[in-house]
């Protein structure tokens, strides 16, 4: 790496970075600077490289088991060709690759598009001794894109991991800033993929054990990244109906709610 680059990408990430964090956030980073993009514009995204680096360490660090899917590894894939066709605070990508069948044999050359997104942590607020629940609303661009014609949307709250950050130090940062609440303990739901056909984006899903304030409504999110969030502190049983009508109409948000309801007994006993 040249001086000049080398300068670049200090600017860009800045101090403190660990070493493979750097070196995972590298090829981004020079892409930005063999197309002349400037400084401040790649400082601007420094926490989105960060992060989508810090999941990719993740991914090759924590793999899911296998013993019923197959175990063909992902060099067993020939990628003949990458582009990155979106490059800004979101990036897409195109592959040309050829993927193992399973006869044994290698299919014909593919061509897909993903979504590089970021690892998340999402927690649901769970007050055990009053039985009660806070969820978040929110306007959301994905209802809003498909023409949904209620684009505000009650979910757990949710935050990025940034980079050198564990999803469990995420889920507790997020109920500060989006709900105030500093949590007692944190019980672990799952791990997974959300929509693994075309986007990298990966859920840690948690209920945290906190107090919660009395039923109603209230205000959280950081102006600084433009949220707008209305907090709903709920009892059990409103949530179990909103769950049965289909208010409830997010993944992340449904699955808590059913984890919830299996183990609110062992969490209610334990206070």
């Amino acid at each position: 790496m040249s001086a000049a680059q080398n300068a670049y990408v200090t600017a860009v990430l800045g101090e403190g970075v660990g070493a493979a964090l750097r070196t995972e956030a590298l090829a981004e980073v020079l892409r930005g600077y063999d197309r002349g993009a400037d400084v401040a514009e790649m400082a601007a995204r420094r926490q989105m490289i960060l992060a989508r680096a810090h999941a990719r360490i993740e991914a090759r660090a924590h793999a899911a088991p296998v013993t019923l899917r197959s175990d063909a590894p992902r060099e067993a894939v020939a990628q003949d060709r990458v582009e990155t066709t979106h490059d800004g605070f979101f990036l897409t990508r195109r592959y040309d690759l050829r993927a193992p069948l399973f006869d044994g044999g290698q299919s014909e050359v593919l061509a897909r598009e993903v979504f590089v997104a970021t690892d998340a942590a999402l927690v649901l607020p769970y007050d055990p001794a009053r039985d009660r629940v806070l969820l978040v609303e929110q306007f959301r661009m994905g209802p809003y894109g498909r023409g949904d014609p209620r684009p505000f949307m009650l979910e757990p709250v949710a935050g990025r991991v940034d980079g050198g950050e564990t999803p469990e130090q995420t889920a507790r940062r997020e109920c500060r800033e989006e709900a105030g609440l500093d949590l007692r303990g944190l019980e672990k739901i799952s791990s997974h993929y959300c929509t693994p056909g075309y986007s990298t984006e990966y859920f840690h899903l948690f209920l945290g054990i906190c107090d919660l304030p009395e039923l109603g409504q209230g205000r959280g999110g950081l102006e600084t990244e433009q949220e707008d969030i209305r907090t709903h502190v709920i009892a059990f049983t409103q949530a179990m109906d909103i769950l049965r009508s289909g208010e409830a109409n997010n993944g992340p948000l449904v699955l808590s709610l059913l984890w919830l309801e299996r183990e609110r007994a062992r969490l209610r006993a334990a206070g």
